[in-house]
C-alpha cells in the first residue's frame, strides 16, 4: 500500500483485539511510521451488539462484508474462523485473504452450566445443546474441547446469538450449556453459574493480497511491543473488556489472570495440516485447498 493510504485495521473484541488497542493506545503503531484508521466491527462479546448471527454464509456477517466492500484491509479472529474464511473466499471468488500470521491473542474460552446443573463433567453434556456462535471461535473451540469427550455424532451445538443472550437463554433452561470468552466467563462466574472447562485459543492474522510485508511486518513489531507491556502489568487495560459488558461486571471482578499474549509468528506449513485438516474433519469448510494458496508469511520473510 502507499504511504499516503491509511492502513485500514479492524477492531472488534477486546479478547482477540488487546495487543493492538494497546500499540495504538500507547503510539507503537505512529513509532513504526504507520498510518493506521482503525475500524470498530460488531463482536459477540460486546453488549452492544443486537444482531444474532444466523447468516447461512460467514461472508455475510459485519466484519467479513466490510472487508469484502474494501472498509478494512487487515484483521483477526479464531484460528479456524480466518482458516475458513480465507479458503471459501479463495472458492467462492470473493476478496482474497491470506493468513498471514499466526496472532497475538490467546483468547479464553469457556463452557459454562448453570449451577443446579445435573452436568459435572464434560461427558454429561452428550447429545445436550451448547450454544455458540456458529463458525466463530466459540463453535470451533467448543468442537475441540469436547471431542476427547464426547464422540462427534453426540455433539449437539446452537445459536443463542450473542454472549449476553446465550447467557440468559442457559438461565432459562433453553440450552445445558454455553461456550463464552472474556470478558463474559467472568460475568458468569459472577453470576454463579458453573465453569465445566475452559481453554486458550490462538487468534490468526488475516490480511489482502494489497498490503505489503513490511507495512504487516511493523504492525506486528507494534503488537509484540504491545504484549510485552501486557505481560507486565495488563490492568490499565481491562476497563475494555469492562465496557464490552455494560455494566454486568466491575473491574475487581474480571479475572485478567487468563489474559495470555505472544509476538506474532509465521503460519508454519505444519500448523495449517493440523487446523486445516482438523476443520475439514469437522465438515466445516472445503476440502482441497493447500497451504500454498491460503498462506503468506510475507511479513517475516
Amino acid at each position: 500500500m502507499t504511504n499516503e493510504t491509511p492502513v485500514k485495521l479492524a477492531v472488534m473484541n477486546a479478547v482477540h483485539d488487546l495487543p493492538v488497542l494497546v500499540a495504538r493506545d500507547e503510539g507503537f503503531f505512529k513509532d513504526e511510521g504507520l498510518d493506521i484508521e482503525f475500524v470498530t466491527t460488531p463482536g459477540m462479546a460486546q453488549v452492544t451488539t443486537s444482531h444474532t448471527v444466523q447468516f447461512d454464509s460467514v461472508f455475510e456477517r459485519p466484519l467479513d462484508s466490510v472487508y469484502n466492500d474494501g472498509g478494512i484491509d487487515q484483521f483477526r479472529m479464531c484460528e479456524w474462523g480466518i482458516v475458513k474464511r480465507a479458503v471459501e473466499a479463495e472458492a467462492n471468488g470473493l476478496r482474497s485473504r491470506k493468513i498471514v500470521s499466526l496472532g497475538a491473542s490467546m483468547s479464553k474460552f469457556a463452557i459454562a452450566v448453570n449451577p443446579d446443573s445435573d452436568i459435572y463433567e464434560p461427558e454429561m453434556l452428550k447429545g445436550k445443546p451448547i450454544a455458540v456462535t456458529p463458525n466463530n471461535g466459540s463453535h470451533f473451540v467448543t468442537l475441540k474441547m469436547i471431542e476427547g469427550f464426547i464422540a462427534k455424532e453426540h455433539v449437539k451445538v446452537t445459536n443463542a446469538g450473542s454472549m449476553p443472550k446465550r447467557i440468559d437463554a442457559l438461565k432459562k433452561g433453553e440450552v445445558a450449556g454455553v461456550s463464552l470468552m472474556e470478558p463474559w466467563i467472568s460475568v458468569a462466574e459472577k453470576e454463579g453459574l458453573r465453569i465445566l472447562m475452559e481453554s486458550h485459543s490462538t487468534r490468526a492474522e488475516a490480511a489482502g493480497d494489497d498490503l505489503d510485508g513490511p507495512t504487516l511486518a511493523a504492525m506486528f513489531r507494534a503488537q509484540a511491543r504491545a504484549c510485552e507491556v501486557l505481560a507486565n502489568d495488563p490492568t490499565p487495560y481491562i476497563h475494555y473488556f469492562i465496557n464490552e459488558t455494560g455494566g454486568r461486571l466491575d473491574e475487581k471482578d474480571f479475572r485478567h489472570e487468563r489474559l495470555l499474549h505472544a509476538p506474532p509468528q509465521p503460519y508454519t506449513r505444519e500448523r495449517w495440516d493440523d487446523t486445516y485438516n482438523w476443520t475439514v474433519s469437522w465438515n466445516m469448510t472445503v476440502p482441497d485447498a493447500s497451504y500454498e494458496q491460503i498462506v503468506d508469511n510475507r511479513a517475516f520473510d
